[in-house]
């Protein structure tokens, strides 16, 4: 299967631009089920990075604890269940339910996600729901986690070889699970069982702590935005997937200039790096 390139031109086309009669509801709700006790800023990273992609509403899922330092970061983000149209679980999660008891206390909260029949995006702690869902679902895993997976359906890989080979094993995985597939590194790939995306390079600046954790949240917002589109078109789950990297990239570019950045420099370059994708 011959990949596509991924550019500014094909992310343009998947960004949603609001018209005069929209209203928060109607430019897309994302449910967000992200960051714990281990990890709180992830929960912070990947709702402010969706705010700041641009969305109807952010409904953050969590223990009042959580949900202080988001709102805190971000006050916009409503707090309160309620309808959703897309969903971000996982990231700042560790897989192990039973690791301790706040582990599992955000492990229960992955129930909610069945609850609501839309685009769903899992990461870290949440990819083990991957086949276990009825609604059309994303993964983001690395090399590392993609493996880990992988050996749970018999499939022993190491992670370097997936760094190697990241197609073919993305492929692979959306073959074998019914998912579309974002495998993240250096040349991010994105695949279902119809076809594969070559991202551009990205900047080796993006490789910090928490990034992963924005990449969600760019998705997410994205994703809440089409989410009848992602219904209606199996391949727009993975061209509204493989956007979201584009953002992510160009954020960190501009973010940089050069030099380092830390995965919140990314988030406040986000509106600019859709600016200049919008042109």
């Amino acid at each position: 299967m011959k990949p596509i390139l991924w550019n500014a031109a094909k992310s343009k086309k998947c960004i949603v631009i609001p018209k005069s009669y929209d209203h928060k509801y109607s430019r897309g709700v994302l449910g967000v089920i992200t960051g714990s006790a281990q990890y709180p800023g992830a929960a912070v990273l990947s709702t402010s990075a969706a705010v700041a992609t641009g969305v109807g509403m952010v409904r953050f899922y969590s223990s009042s604890g959580l949900a202080h330092l988001v709102l805190h970061s971000t006050p916009e983000v409503v707090v309160q269940p309620g309808a959703v149209t897309a969903w971000v679980a996982g990231s700042g999660i560790v897989a192990n339910k039973f690791d301790d008891y706040t582990t599992w206390l955000r492990h229960r909260w992955f129930k909610v996600i069945g609850l609501q029949s839309v685009p769903t995006i899992l990461d870290a702690g949440a990819l083990y729901l991957a086949d276990k869902l009825e609604q059309p679902t994303l993964i983001t895993p690395h090399a590392g986690e993609l493996a880990k997976l992988l050996a749970n359906y018999g499939i022993e890989v190491l992670a370097d070889e997936i760094s190697d080979d990241p197609k073919r094993w993305a492929q692979e995985c959306a073959d074998i699970l019914g998912v579309t597939v974002l495998l993240k590194g250096n040349k991010t790939v994105v695949a279902n069982n119809e076809m594969i995306i070559e991202l551009p390079a990205a900047t080796p600046w993006l490789a910090t702590a928490g990034s992963g954790d924005v990449l969600s949240g760019i998705i997410g917002a994205i994703a809440a935005t089409s989410e009848i589109e992602i219904l209606s078109s199996p391949n727009r789950f993975a061209e509204i997937a493989a956007t979201g990297a584009f953002i992510h990239d160009r954020a960190a570019q501009l973010a940089s200039n050069g030099g380092p950045i830390s995965a919140s420099m990314i988030i406040e370059q986000i509106p600019a790096a859709i600016r200049k994708i919008l042109g």
